[in-house]
Order: C-alpha cells, then sequence, then structure tokens
C-alpha cells in the first residue's frame, strides 16, 4: 500500500497584501520548507505544486536533495487549487497509490506526527475519507482521499478544494487535538496572532 502527500503551493497569497505566505519565516526557514521536511519526515512520496513561473518558492527547496519529493508547476494555478488537486491526483494514479493525503501549507502547526496519525487511520481503513479534526471536533487537513475517489479529483474546477468529491462520503475522523487541524495563516493579522501567541 502506498500513499502519498501533496502540498498545493501554486496559488497566489491573494490576503497577504503582498506577503508570501509559503515564504514567511518560521524555526528560520520559509514556511513552505519546513512543512515539506515535516511531510518527508514521514517517509511518504511526496508531491509540492508550484506557481507556472519559476520564482522563490521553487528556489527554497533547492537544497531537498530527498528523492521522495517531487515537485510540479501547475500551468493553469490562477483557476484555484483545483489545478493542483487534478495534478495531484494525475501523479497519485500514474504510481497506482492507495490513496492521497492533501495537506495545506499554510497550516503551521501541523506536524510530521499529525500526517503519520491520518496515514495509520488509511491502513486500517484503506476505502474511507479520512479528515483531521481539532479539540473541538471541527474538520480541517490533512484531508485523506482514497485511491477510488482520485479520479473524480480529476474533474474538480474552481477554488473550493475537494469538497465537492467528499460531500457524500462518509467521513472517519482523524483527532488531532489543539487547533492544529484547522488554524490556518492566511492574513497578515494572522501571522501576527499566531506570532504572539508562541512568544
Amino acid at each position: 500500500m502506498t500513499l502519498g502527500i501533496v502540498l498545493p503551493a501554486a496559488g497566489a497569497s491573494s490576503r497577504m497584501r503582498g506577503r508570501d505566505k509559503l515564504l514567511e519565516e518560521v524555526d528560520g526557514m520559509p514556511l513552505l520548507l519546513r512543512q515539506v521536511r515535516r511531510a518527508l519526515s514521514t517517509g511518504l512520496p511526496l508531491l509540492v505544486t508550484l506557481p507556472p513561473e519559476p520564482g522563490a518558492r521553487a528556489a527554497c527547496l533547492g537544497d531537498v536533495t530527498d528523492a521522495a519529493l517531487e515537485a510540479r508547476r501547475v500551468p493553469d494555478a490562477a483557476n484555484g487549487i483545483s489545478a493542483s488537486l487534478r495534478a495531484a491526483a494525475h501523479w497519485a494514479m500514474e504510481r497506482d497509490m492507495s490513496g492521497l493525503m492533501i495537506v495545506l501549507p499554510d497550516m503551521p502547526d501541523l506536524t510530521g506526527e499529525d500526517m503519520r496519525a491520518v496515514g495509520a487511520l488509511h491502513v486500517e481503513h484503506p476505502r474511507d475519507v479520512i479528515r483531521a479534526t481539532d479539540a473541538q471536533g471541527r474538520f480541517g487537513h490533512p484531508t485523506l482521499l482514497p485511491a477510488r475517489l482520485l479520479p473524480a479529483l480529476v474533474t474538480l474546477r474552481g477554488d473550493t478544494g475537494a469538497r465537492e468529491v467528499i460531500a457524500q462520503e462518509r467521513v472517519r475522523p482523524c483527532p488531532l487535538g489543539g487547533t492544529r487541524a484547522t488554524l490556518d495563516l492566511d492574513t497578515p493579522e494572522a501571522w501576527a496572532d499566531w506570532r504572539t501567541a508562541k512568544d
């Protein structure tokens, strides 16, 4: 059973007012690089989708030599996260993977252990949709789709993620505790609040 992870990093940081949230420094490195390293710590194959033009996001991954990492530019990234998910679905199906774990890279509290916890549930329940929850039981990320749903990802359009694919599915929760599964940082204010809380 081979499970893959995708970090969709092809979109614009449109709410950051000129800053790139994925290049914000965390633990002495760009957030994207930090989350790539956390994903690679699981030992699973990892796809990072990137904007169509070369830039700082691709450059910050230049020193990563792990063979499990593949980066792909997404020509139609302007169409929303669905473009990254379509690319990821093709990647996973090309490799006959048993499932695809979607990990949003702007969630800095997510750890490699969190990803491993979601992956462990997949081993036990390979046909189920699995979604991480926070301490309040709210669904968030990672979200894991089994192989049987990957063809539906290829049909996605727009910027709503995989919601319509899993809307009719029974979802198996994976409790992570705290707000790790639901805290994303996509505005300067959210970043400032997060950093203040960490101090």
